[in-house]
């Protein structure tokens, strides 16, 4: 089906050829086989085919949403998670023993950190931030050096990196590049083709589109896609028929979704840029961007987040409060719903390489699909406050 449009695909991928337009939900767990050389047969090609033989390795819900991943993402294989911080562990651990060494991008999703240090540490892992950027990238890299740990855009600040040339690094120095792509969704980016050997998603976000659901997924290429599997036969990781079935029907709206984000996104940004307490508002799709000449030529659109960086003389307990008189946006954190949400982000304790000593603070944005007048206008009530 390449040679139809995203969005078309997005409609028939994982789904029968014929029969019923939405795979239906298969709850299942024990497989019963014709005879003990039909089970005997199917275990052992069980470890380089996908086939059903036990629900924890998948039933029709599950494979029909791998199947979509792949087809999205432009894979080999996928895998399915409880949540995206499961799929991520199950990167690290997988593809990391003890002695080897791990560059992780500073702009990583939070939670990685405490994973590193809690866990990557006393398994004798090596872990290492690098700027967001890159730039630092070649210098850090040591013989040792496994994995080189990607997200782009970055978490909060949104910083962009050159994908294919970290992928040429990587490649050099034989190692594996993994991105976390829940910013592109495999639609607004596409981290394989760009040269990426694993593409990481939390689709609890704008797979499943709808705040009902909590999930992640790896995407591979067939490099990566056998040490990815072992380890997440051993940690037993896989997902429910009924939360497969949601984040297959919530990903066939994917594209007018984003669309629609993306639009709304921009419009409350252009009127943020407006305001006099606002530093900068931090969206790589906005042409001041340090990061928009590499947008433009890797993304193919954008979706509703962006944070703003206030004046460096905004006290933060004021912008807290005008947080709190905001009644559209709901203080949360898991962003990707139809849900415009707002959070506070402390920026010196989630970057330890870059500097950011000095500057505003910074405020998360997710813009839903509310009519974006009517969150500008709840946007300039809360602001109004800090000006008085």
């Amino acid at each position: 089906m390449s040679e139809l449009k995203s969005s078309t695909r997005l409609l028939r991928a994982g789904r029968p050829h014929r029969g019923w337009v939405n795979t239906p939900v298969t709850r299942a767990s024990t497989y019963v086989f014709e005879s003990v050389e039909h089970w005997r047969q199917t275990r052992s090609q069980r470890e380089s085919q996908r086939m059903a033989s036990y629900g924890a390795r998948g039933t029709d819900s599950t494979h029909a949403l791998e199947d979509a991943l792949v087809e999205l993402e432009g894979g080999h294989r996928a895998q399915l998670y409880p949540t995206g911080q499961a799929a991520i562990a199950a990167v690290m651990l997988g593809l990391l023993g003890p002695g080897d060494h791990v560059l992780i991008t500073d702009a990583v999703y939070e939670p990685v950190r405490r994973l590193c240090a809690e866990h990557l540490g006393r398994l004798g892992i090596r872990y290492e931030y690098y700027l967001p950027d890159g730039s630092d990238l070649a210098a850090r890299i040591r013989p040792q050096t496994r994995l080189i740990y990607a997200e782009c855009p970055g978490s909060l600040a949104y910083e962009m990196m050159d994908l294919p040339a970290v992928a040429a690094l990587a490649r050099k120095h034989d190692c594996l590049l993994a991105v976390d792509n829940t910013w592109g969704s495999g639609l607004l980016y596409q981290p394989l083709a760009l040269g990426a050997d694993i593409s990481v998603l939390a689709a609890t976000k704008y797979l499943g589109g709808h705040a009902d659901v909590m999930m992640g997924a790896v995407v591979c290429t067939a490099r990566a896609w056998p040490a990815v599997q072992r380890v997440s036969i051993d940690l037993g990781q896989t997902v429910g028929a009924d939360d497969a079935y949601l984040v297959l029907r919530g990903m066939r709206s994917l594209a007018p979704r984003l669309a629609m984000h993306g639009r709304h996104a921009l419009a409350v940004a252009a009127w943020l840029q407006t305001r006099p307490e606002i530093e900068r508002v931090l969206c790589p799709a906005l042409p001041g961007d340090p990061g928009h000449v590499l947008w433009k030529r890797d993304c193919r659109g954008t979706n509703g987040l962006l944070s703003v960086e206030f004046k460096a003389g905004v006290a933060q307990a004021d912008i807290e409060a005008a947080i709190d008189r905001l009644r559209l946006f709901g203080v949360g954190a898991s962003w990707g719903g139809y849900e415009s949400l707002v959070v506070p982000a402390n920026m010196l304790a989630a970057r330890t390489v870059a500097d950011w000593s000095g500057r505003g603070a910074v405020v998360r944005l997710h813009i839903g699909l509310e009519d974006p007048e009517d969150l500008i206008a709840d946007l300039s009530q809360a602001l109004d406050t800090l000006a008085r």
